[in-house]
Formats: structure tokens, sequence, C-alpha cells
């Protein structure tokens, strides 16, 4: 998958897709319903996303709580799985935001990315003053020379797919619930970073990672499935992972340390993916190093046990 950050001046290669619009979140169930849907439009095009960086609403809304289901790796991350050909993650600033809708259509997907054809979900709204939608997107793009398809949304046993629903489902400690709607475990990518390295020392070496900007999960442990993406150490592991304020240690801010079961190497600096599939426990501060170690010896064995079972 090629990731372009731009609209101008592009290759032959990176134009023409059947692409999808939107945010895409999470990539959950309702997103990957548009994703096909753009694809089965045009099989023969290459599959593209339009999306923007930042999330525009932290352009708007800049004092707004971290909100964000994923940060841009894990996004791209999950959308390569699916088969996308071409990532448009296009920079969202006063250029972009300027525009009417009517100039979107023109400027960005007619004569910028030569789109064949464009699939948007029901409620999707775009250009200045959010004055256009999916009615007025299949005008212009008629006028302009590219279909356009409009998605259904998509429902489930408790209603619609939405990524409010799963943030809801994170905030309370329900990562199975939250899964079954984004149709995979949420993940949190990015590259592990140094930490105070207390975990080594008390046998439980863990690899730190930034959960800044991102809408948090409930704050405790988890039995986790770990994808080391690059290096020597490449692969697949079970694990259980901390996310939180580290209470015993009087933490300074939330992050996320992992650790990773049958596993002895070296992973600073690179890249991890990190599922949440079972929240064991709340974060807690014990009566001394020796009780800590002791409930973290029972996190493993219950990890194991949920892990082996999938």
């Amino acid at each position: 998958m090629r990731i372009i950050r731009d609209w101008t001046g592009l290759a032959p290669a990176d134009r023409g897709a059947t692409v999808a619009i939107g945010n895409f979140d999470g990539v959950h169930r309702g997103h990957r319903a548009v994703i096909e849907a753009a694809r089965a439009a045009a099989p023969d095009a290459p599959l593209g996303i339009v999306t923007f960086e930042p999330h525009p609403r932290e352009v708007f809304a800049p004092g707004a709580a971290p909100f964000r289901l994923m940060n841009p790796e894990t996004r791209a991350n999950r959308l390569a799985k699916l088969g996308v050909d071409l990532l448009y993650e296009l920079p969202f600033g006063a250029r972009l935001s300027g525009l009417t809708d009517a100039g979107f259509s023109e400027q960005v997907l007619a004569e910028g990315l030569g789109v064949r054809h464009v699939t948007v979900g029901a409620d999707f709204c775009y250009g200045k003053g959010r004055a256009g939608n999916a009615a007025t997107l299949r005008a212009q793009g008629a006028a302009l020379g590219f279909g356009v398809q409009i998605a259904p949304m998509l429902g489930g046993p408790e209603g619609r797919v939405s990524s409010t629903a799963i943030r809801a489902a994170l905030t309370e400690g329900r990562p199975q619930d939250a899964a079954g709607m984004l149709g995979h475990w949420h993940r949190i990518d990015g590259p592990v970073i140094h930490g105070a390295k207390r975990g080594r020392a008390l046998g439980y070496p863990t690899a730190n990672m930034s959960v800044a900007g991102l809408h948090l999960p409930r704050f405790g442990v988890y039995a986790v499935l770990v994808d080391v993406l690059d290096g020597p150490h490449r692969g697949s592991y079970h694990g259980a992972a901390s996310l939180g304020l580290r209470p015993q240690f009087d933490g300074d801010g939330p992050n996320l340390e992992s650790f990773l079961f049958d596993f002895d190497g070296n992973l600073y600096d690179h890249h991890l993916s990190v599922g949440l599939v079972a929240f064991l426990r709340p974060e807690a501060r014990f009566d001394g190093i020796a009780a800590l170690v002791a409930q973290m010896g029972r996190d493993c064995d219950q990890a194991r046990a949920i892990l082996s079972a999938l």
C-alpha cells in the first residue's frame, strides 16, 4: 500500500482509483462495508482511501479531550490488511478546510486524484461549513465524470455500529464488545520507547509505548496479542499489558507496557501492534513490591489461559 499525502502533481499510477472517503477512525465494520462497496464498484481499478490528517475535529476543536481510536500508523496498518492499494492521507489545514464542497469535488477528487468512482456513507458531509452531503457529491460527480454511490449505515444487534459506541465499550473495559463492532481487536501501534526499566528488575521486562492523542480504554491490566512489525523479532506473541498511570510508582502520565511471554530480545525503536483482548483487573497500588510481583504472576497466568483458548 502506498501512502500519498497530497492531491497535486500525482504520478499516473496514483490516480484513477475507486475510493472510499472518510476518517475511518477504528476501521470498524461500518467502515469496512463502505470500503468493500468501493472495491465492488470498480474491481478493475486500484482501491483507494481518502482520509485526513490531522483529524478535522483536532483542527476545529483543538482543546477537546483525545478521542481517536487509532493513530495514523494503526489505521494504515489495518487498511493495508484489507487490501487497500492507495491511502490518500490528505493534510487537513487551511488550504483543504477552506474549499467549498464544489471546490473539493473539482480540485481534489477530479483534478487532483482523478478518481474513477467514490463511495461514502449515508451521513457523509464535506466542504467548508460541512455544506456538502452525499446527494450533492453525487450531482457533482455526474458533472465531473466520476461515479458516486452511497453506502447504507451498518447496524448490529444493539444498533448502529459507530466509533462512539466502540469508545464507550473500551472506556468500560469491554474490549470483546469493542472487537465485535470493530471486526478486529482494538489495537495500539507505535514504536517501543525507553521507560524507567523497572519491569526488567522485577523479572517482567516490558515494551513501553506512547498512547498520546488516543482515546484511552479503561486503565488496568489486559491480556494482549502483540505483533512485532519489524526487526529480527518480527512475529506474533501472547502477552499481558498494563495501560495507565503506574500507581505503584506514581507515574506521571499514561502509557502502555506490554510483557511478551516466552520472549527474549531488544525491541527498542521497533514497532509493535498491541491488541487488547480481555480486561483482567483495574490498576492498583500494592503493599510492597513483593505483592506487586506476585500479582503480576497471577495476571500472566490468567492472560495465558485466556489467549490459549482463542
